[in-house]
C-alpha cells in the first residue's frame, strides 16, 4: 500500500438533519426511510464529522447535495450517522458499511483516516470525501484510491474576490480573518482573501492592511477548534478594536460569533463561507458583504448521481471558479453600498482567473 498523508484531529462541524431523512448516533445502525421509487433503492449514505446537527456552513452544504438527489429521485433513501467525537469515525463509517450504501459519503478533513480505512478493508465499497485529497507523504503528488472520489475546492479562487472587494469597501484601511483550525481546508480561504487584498493595493496605489493571517508566513489567528465560539467572539471583537471593519471568519459555525461581535460594534461587515451566509444566517443578513461560496451540495449530488447510473469514478472532483464549484455570492443589501466601478473590477478580476489570465495561487491549492 502507498504510504498517504493523512489528517490530523480537527472538528469541523455536522450536518443538517431533514425530518424525512434516518439521522443516527455513532455505532447505532441507521434506520431506514421511505422515498421515492425512481433510485432502484439505491441509498446515498453520509458520515458527518462531530458537532451540532446544523452547522449553517460546511456539513450541511454536503448534506443538502444528498438530499437534492434523493428529491429528484435519483437515490431511494439517504442515511445519515452523526459523529459526536472523533472516536466515531471508525464505527460510523463501519456502520455505514453495514448498511449495503450505494455511495457513502464522509464530510471532511477528520474522516480520512477512518474512509481510507474502510475503503481498504472494504474494496466493493464506493466512497466520497468532501475537502480532501489523498497524496504520497514523501513525494506531495495525489494518490488515486480505486473506491474513493475527493470532493475539492480552490477556493482561494473566490476568496480573491472577496478579498478584493473587502479592501474596496473598508472605510478604515483594515480588514481581517481567523480560522478555526490551521489546516489546508482553512488557510486556502485565507491565502485567497490576502492575496485580494494585496491586489486591490497594487492596482489602487492603497495600503489597506490584513489582520489575522499573513500568508507568506503562513501564520495567524485561530481558535485551534470548530466550537469554541467563545474564543471565536474575543478573536472577532480584537480584530473590530484594531479597527477592521470587514471580517471573514473560516470557522464553520462559530463564525456566527464574528457576526454577533459585528452586530454590537456596529459599522462592520461580513465575510461568509461555505455558503451564502445571507441565505443560511438569516437573523445577520444585514452584515453579510459577500460570501465565499463551495459548491459541496452540487458535487456530492454529482456523484451520487453518477454512481447511481453506474458510472463512478475514483478522479477527483475540484470546483473552480471555470466549473462554478466555487463562487462569490451577491452583494444582497450591500449592492447599494458597492460603487459600480468596483462590482466592475472584481466581475473583471473572476473573468481573467476563468480565462487564465490572472493566477491565484496557494499552497493548499488543487
Amino acid at each position: 500500500m502507498i504510504a498517504m498523508h493523512r489528517a490530523a484531529v480537527i472538528r469541523l462541524g455536522a450536518v443538517l438533519a431533514a425530518s424525512a431523512l434516518a439521522v443516527t448516533a455513532c455505532g447505532e445502525a441507521p434506520e431506514e426511510t421511505d422515498a421515492g421509487s425512481e433510485g432502484d433503492d439505491f441509498v446515498g449514505c453520509m458520515v458527518t464529522d462531530e458537532g451540532g446537527v446544523d452547522d449553517k456552513s460546511f456539513n450541511e452544504t454536503s448534506h443538502r447535495g444528498l438530499v437534492n438527489a434523493h428529491d429528484a429521485g435519483t437515490i431511494s433513501d439517504v442515511q445519515v450517522a452523526e459523529s459526536h467525537s472523533t472516536a466515531d469515525f471508525e464505527p460510523n463509517v463501519s456502520s455505514m458499511v453495514s448498511q449495503e450504501c450505494g455511495l457513502i459519503v464522509t464530510v471532511g478533513f477528520m474522516l480520512a483516516d477512518a474512509t481510507a480505512d474502510a475503503a481498504e478493508s472494504n474494496p466493493d465499497e464506493r466512497f466520497a470525501i468532501v475537502d480532501f485529497q489523498y497524496t504520497d507523504e514523501d513525494s506531495g503528488e495525489p494518490v488515486t484510491i480505486d473506491n474513493v472520489k475527493p470532493l475539492v475546492f480552490n477556493t482561494h479562487e473566490a476568496a480573491f474576490l472577496a478579498g478584493y472587494l473587502a479592501a474596496g469597501y473598508s472605510e478604515t484601511g483594515t480588514v481581517a480573518t481567523w480560522g478555526g483550525a490551521k489546516i489546508p481546508t482553512v488557510t486556502i480561504f485565507m491565502d485567497g482573501y490576502y492575496d485580494g487584498v494585496q491586489h486591490y493595493n497594487e492596482v489602487h496605489d492603497a495600503d489597506i492592511e490584513v489582520l489575522g493571517w499573513d500568508k507568506e508566513s503562513q501564520d495567524g489567528q485561530f481558535t485551534d477548534d470548530f466550537s469554541n465560539s467563545s474564543l471565536a467572539q474575543q478573536y472577532s471583537e480584537n480584530l473590530i478594536q484594531q479597527g477592521a471593519d470587514v471580517i471573514m471568519p473560516v470557522a464553520g459555525p462559530i463564525g456566527e460569533s464574528a457576526a454577533v461581535a459585528a452586530r454590537d460594534a456596529g459599522d462592520v461587515a461580513l465575510i461568509w463561507v461555505d455558503t451564502d451566509g445571507y441565505e443560511s444566517l438569516p437573523e445577520y443578513s444585514d452584515l453579510i458583504l459577500t460570501s465565499v461560496v463551495k459548491g459541496m451540495d452540487t458535487a456530492v449530488e454529482e456523484a451520487v448521481e453518477a454512481t447511481a447510473d453506474g458510472e463512478y469514478s475514483p478522479d477527483p472532483f475540484v470546483g473552480t471558479l471555470e466549473n462554478e464549484g466555487v463562487s462569490i455570492a451577491p452583494y444582497h443589501d450591500f449592492s447599494g453600498e458597492i460603487d459600480d466601478e468596483l462590482a466592475e473590477e472584481v466581475a473583471e478580476l473572476e473573468q481573467q482567473i476563468i480565462d487564465g489570465e490572472l493566477e491565484v495561487q496557494s499552497d493548499a491549492a488543487f
